[in-house]
């Protein structure tokens, strides 16, 4: 990573005043941006040949939506700590370092908590502008839109706006909403909808300034990996993947700790169904587990993971569980992991198919990305 004073530096020179400022983004700086620092881009390449590198999980934030907030105190705060994933030049600049040819690009959830009134101006103002920067490098970026899910018919509007009228791929959403699950029956219009315009969403985990790490979790970052398990544990036993059997849902994280612990959900599921009511012949769940397959067969179709496993036994185990088709590529850009390119192309136990598809065919595929 860049220095960060530079980094601001760069930033602030190519965003200051492109959508509030009324001037355009060309006015604004963007052409820096659009033509991109000097510098070789790094070319990928699997079994001699070049492939697209897909990176599906970046962060980024819009600075135009500072002033949409002001006053709101705990909104000004969170902002404040996350200015290295304001958009600008720097981050053709590090793609290009890391061989990454596009990204599609999220805002971790902040407006949760507020009204719907505060959430609809924040998400207008996000989503339009993601939009722009986006259409200025088709080439380099696609968007996924921000939703207001605490508002679940709101998000549902958002959603089919940020993808009809804008041209977003999908949208960014958390794994829970102030501590309410997402498989509680009053989000189904806003899974309704994303099954029905049949768009990516991309699950990320989300401390906000009014919500704590549990402390019991000690020190050693599980508590992202952790909330991942818990959603996509709902998600599969409370029934509503089952309910909107078109959903795609891609886990940050590698999916948290489910895909390497499904075995013990599955176990569970047919010892409870030998010891009730009905005997398990076969494969029986929907009698006592409330769901129609194996827990595992959630993660060979609606539900996908990244690549933030950083060891390659953990990533062997992902394709061994989920498929090399249900694992895209990412990096958590602008934080700095060991998930590099390397990562995928030194794992010997992968197919130059399946680093192709890992790398960005499967993102090329569900993101509707021209080729």
């Amino acid at each position: 990573m860049r220095n960060r004073r530079d980094f601001l530096r760069n930033v602030a020179g190519a965003t200051a005043g492109m959508f509030f400022g009324g001037r355009g983004l060309a006015d604004a700086g963007f052409l820096s941006f659009q033509s991109g620092p000097a510098g070789r881009r790094r070319e990928v390449l699997v079994g001699g040949r070049r492939v697209k590198v897909i990176d599906g999980h970046a962060h980024c934030m819009i600075r135009e939506v500072l002033p949409v907030v002001k006053g709101h105190t705990d909104l000004e705060t969170y902002l404040s700590t996350r200015t290295d994933s304001f958009l600008g030049p720097e981050r053709l600049q590090i793609m290009d370092e890391q061989g990454i040819d596009m990204q599609a690009l999220s805002i971790n959830e902040f407006w949760y908590g507020t009204d719907r009134n505060l959430a609809r101006e924040i998400i207008k103002v996000q989503n339009e502008t993601l939009a722009q920067w986006c259409a200025a490098r088709p080439d380099r970026f696609v968007g996924l839109a921000s939703v207001a899910l605490q508002h679940p018919d709101l998000a549902a509007e958002q959603l089919e706006e940020g993808v009809k009228k804008l041209g977003l791929r999908g949208a960014g959403i958390a794994g829970s909403v102030e501590g309410e699950e997402l498989s509680a029956r009053k989000f189904d219009p806003f899974w309704a909808k994303a099954a029905e315009l049949g768009v990516l969403l991309f699950m990320h985990p989300q401390a906000a300034p009014y919500t704590t790490e549990n402390p019991r979790l000690g020190k050693g970052g599980s508590g992202n990996p952790l909330e991942t398990t818990v959603a996509a544990s709902h998600l599969i036993f409370d029934g509503t993947l089952d309910r909107f059997p078109g959903l795609k849902i891609c886990l940050a994280h590698a999916g948290g700790f489910l895909p390497s612990y499904s075995g013990r959900a599955e176990a569970g599921c047919l010892r409870a169904a030998e010891k009730g009511k009905r005997k398990a012949m076969g494969v029986v769940f929907d009698a006592n587990c409330g769901i129609k397959k194996r827990p595992i067969e959630y993660f060979r179709k609606e539900l996908l993971v990244d690549t933030m496993i950083f060891r390659e036994e953990g990533l062997r185990q992902l394709v061994a569980e989920c498929g090399a088709g249900q694992i895209v590529y990412g990096t958590d850009i602008p934080f700095d992991w060991p998930v590099g390119v390397d990562f995928v192309l030194n794992a010997a136990f992968l197919s130059d198919a399946e680093k192709e598809a890992i790398l960005g065919g499967n993102l090329i595929k569900l993101l509707r990305i021209a080729t």
